[in-house]
């Protein structure tokens, strides 16, 4: 058995630890528990200092509570934090977090920096109204679906109106929820951008030009494009179920002095195939997205969003996005944001992603970005330039565990997805229950002959 808890010195009991992890979820019950062996990883006196100065900032009554009196200030404790002590995670290694533990954490993930410190990306002066419409007539039920889906939000909007907005999990419209790999697809439209600015002269430039530490490696010889479809042919393992995958390895990474620790990681990847022959799904590839487009632009990630995107697009709330040990925002992943502001992206996208009448990307980028760019090996689906496609012209942006923003132009109709999937980061059965919606949604707009019969 190993010491799997996280400890604060208990004041008032001498040689005793408060352990966050065995807190129970009442705070009236809140009090100093003996340091005793759980089932777990150990964790180290220096990380667990760490984890209390953290919730100290975080929340600063925090460790008020947990004194051996008992329960001093309790009441200046939000609910989120509340929730969060009594399941805080052990580790930061997301992927093995159990399903309290990510219910706790992906509404705060930009709260405690043990986990990643952050980017604030501000709200908007001009917000954007979501105006409310006719309710959407669904034959499925929608609480039911919530619930099989773990929702912690739904909203359907079409022809720039609120036919659907429900919250679940304890969650609620002024809260932040954690995008995952939705924001892959941020990053693809700051490419965009960035061409449309100059500061990428072509999508066909090598990306060692942009990010002259990977020359030398198996990225020599990949172009923009290539990365942008993740058809680098550069070996990759996205498997979410095994500790010694990639994924699950690169953000440990410790960097060579002077690199970026992502660049530190991928230029020792071996080629598993030649550039542009073959599709691989790499969060690692995404992440390089991400710093070409810092490197090119000379700006964090969130400073650019907030100048071409969050600002313009009228985002009602600030939004953060989590950054890597080496300071810069993770490109593949972790914008957090309010489910309405994610509404509000695909409500932008599918406008053309228009300012004051011109877009922020060069004419045809949605053509390509949007339609299928490489066979994932799928009928009626593919890749494009981080967004997923399918045959029928609707795309999507998605994340593990549920998250999404998918997109129909045709029916000018946008589905958020907010969620903790029960049956892990990439759960097929949610999945194939979620295109089904999607469906189903379509249906229902043309039941109501949103789109003319041909």
């Amino acid at each position: 058995m190993l010491f799997a808890a996280s400890e604060a010195y208990c004041t008032g009991a001498r040689g005793q630890f408060v352990t966050f992890y065995q807190l129970p979820p009442s705070p009236s019950k809140l009090r100093c528990l003996t340091r005793r062996p759980v089932p777990g990883r150990t964790i180290s006196k220096k990380r667990t200092r760490r984890l209390v100065l953290a919730i100290k900032k975080a929340a600063p009554d925090t460790l008020g509570v947990l004194g051996a009196a008992g329960e001093g200030g309790r009441g200046s404790l939000d609910k989120d934090s509340l929730a969060f002590l009594a399941t805080t995670p052990i580790h930061n290694e997301v992927l093995f977090w159990t399903a309290p533990q990510r219910d706790a954490a992906f509404r705060m993930m930009d709260r405690l920096p043990l986990l990643a410190k952050s980017h604030v990306v501000p709200a908007s002066d001009t917000p954007s109204a979501l105006p409310a419409g006719a309710p959407l007539k669904l034959t499925t039920d929608v609480d039911a679906y919530m619930a099989g889906q773990r929702n912690a939000a739904m909203l359907i909007v079409q022809d720039g109106t609120l036919r659907l907005e429900r919250y679940g999990l304890g969650f609620g419209s002024e809260g932040r929820w954690t995008s995952f790999s939705v924001a892959k697809s941020f990053t693809s439209t700051l490419v965009g951008a960035a061409v449309k600015d100059g500061f990428i002269k072509s999508l066909d430039d090598k990306v060692s030009l942009y990010i002259p530490d990977l020359n030398g490696s198996a990225y020599d010889d990949v172009s923009v494009r290539q990365l942008l479809t993740m058809t680098s042919g550069v070996k990759w393992s996205e498997d979410y179920n095994d500790p010694n995958s990639d994924v699950a390895k690169f953000n440990k990474q410790e960097p060579e002095a002077g690199m970026e620790a992502l660049v530190s990681y991928m230029r020792k990847l071996p080629r598993a195939a030649p550039p542009g022959t073959r599709w691989l799904y790499s969060t690692g590839e995404t992440n390089l997205v991400g710093t070409l487009v810092q490197q090119a632009t000379k700006k964090p990630l969130a400073t650019y969003l907030a100048e071409k995107v969050w600002g313009p697009a009228g985002m009602e709330q600030q939004a953060t996005w989590l950054l890597s040990k080496t300071g810069q925002e993770i490109g593949g992943c972790c914008v957090q944001a309010a489910s309405r502001d994610y509404a509000r992206m695909g409500l932008f996208i599918l406008n053309g992603a228009m300012v004051n009448g011109t877009s922020i990307v060069p004419d045809g980028w949605w053509c390509d970005a949007t339609t299928k760019r490489a066979d994932i090996g799928e009928p009626g689906r593919g890749y494009g330039y981080q967004w997923w496609t399918f045959d029928d012209g609707s795309f999507t942006a998605r994340g593990i565990f549920g998250q999404g923003i998918f997109i129909d132009p045709k029916r000018k109709l946008v589905i958020v997805s907010n969620a903790n999937w029960a049956g892990g980061a990439s759960d097929p059965l949610a999945m194939a229950a979620r295109d089904a919606f999607y469906r189903e949604v379509q249906q229902a707009l043309d039941d109501e002959g949103v789109v003319p019969a041909k």
